[in-house]
């Protein structure tokens, strides 16, 4: 019977053949000089390089090297899914592929879990070597606002390195691309002993970045999206019904009111317009149309929580030694 390793470590990657073997070596050095029990699960993100191949030989010559290889490139968040759902190992470790994460910080983030029974630690790169104006001050305001929204103090919410117990992967689900917001999704699910880090931030050596301006632009579409779904994410008929039905309320009393005013006015004898013609028709109208369709939508929702919780959204095409 084969044992559990202590660690897991799960690196998403796209067109990172230049990188992949002078990572694993690092990786191995600190894995075995630590004498952990571990497996490194590769998941790539449908390269178009030559990186397959390059973990197809590293998985050769080491079966500790696990690889899950998708159709096509679905993105980081389905990446670090995928890796979630296949992870054994005690400690759950994530880092990118690009040499930007320094391995050597592996020990003290497994320690951190073991020893001082943290749920999650995030790193943080205090100091970057990224571009200032395109990273680095976009990054801080980011962060900023994902502190503020989230309630959770932390400097570096995107950072790649993170270390988990196995219980936490195992209950968060990331889609779209949330994984900007996992320690957020973590609390959500109660996992309230998050920590911070802070590691050694390295230049890319090889390569170009993968990700542009427009993640920032996403984030905070995605910041938004989290902080609803962290409050009625899973009871959408609570805010949809709670709107729904107040302006149905609404536009019905307004209907009733138009209606006695105008009966009061005819048995008064006093000249009146067409209710028609009266402006809070229309507004009561449009009031009880969208209370409905609110309440319908938060019907719906409450439908598509019940029967989509567990679709997957990537397909993968290749699996090594699993």
């Amino acid at each position: 019977m084969q044992n559990t390793p202590d660690i897991s470590l799960i690196i998403p990657l796209l067109n990172e053949e230049e990188s992949l073997e002078e990572l694993y070596d690092w990786i191995a050095k600190v894995m075995q000089s630590n004498r952990y029990l571990y497996e490194i699960i590769f998941i790539d993100d449908g390269s178009t390089d030559t990186s397959w191949n390059v973990i197809e030989n590293l998985s050769l010559k080491d079966q500790c090297v696990k690889a899950i290889r998708f159709q096509k490139n679905y993105g980081k968040s389905q990446a670090l899914d995928a890796g979630f759902e296949l992870a054994t190992g005690n400690v759950v470790i994530t880092m990118d592929a690009d040499l930007q994460d320094n391995p050597e910080e592996i020990p003290e983030l497994y320690d951190l879990i073991v020893t001082e029974n943290f749920d999650l630690i995030s790193g943080w790169k205090k100091k970057r070597y990224d571009n200032v104006f395109t990273k680095n001050i976009p990054s801080k305001l980011f962060n900023a606002a994902a502190r503020r929204t989230s309630g959770l103090k932390l400097h570096d919410f995107n950072c790649g390195l993170k270390a988990y117990k196995n219980s936490v992967i195992k209950t968060v689900k990331v889609s779209g691309e949330m994984h900007r917001y996992i320690p957020v999704l973590a609390n959500n699910e109660g996992f309230t002993k998050i920590g911070e880090k802070v590691v050694q931030h390295q230049a890319r050596k090889y390569g170009q970045t993968k990700f542009g301006m427009d993640r920032f632009i996403n984030g905070f579409l995605d910041l938004i999206t989290i902080s609803f779904l962290s409050k009625f994410g899973k009871r959408p008929m609570h805010f949809f019904g709670l709107w729904g039905t107040l302006m149905f309320l609404f536009g019905t009393i307004s209907a009733f009111f138009i209606g006695i005013l105008k009966l009061h006015k005819l048995y008064k004898g006093i000249k009146t317009i067409l209710v028609t013609d009266n402006p809070w028709f229309y507004i009561a109208l449009t009031s009880m149309i969208l209370g409905t369709l609110l309440f319908l939508a938060g019907f719906i929702g409450e439908l598509i929580i019940k029967t989509k919780s567990n679709e997957k959204h990537y397909t993968i095409k290749e699996k090594l030694n699993f």
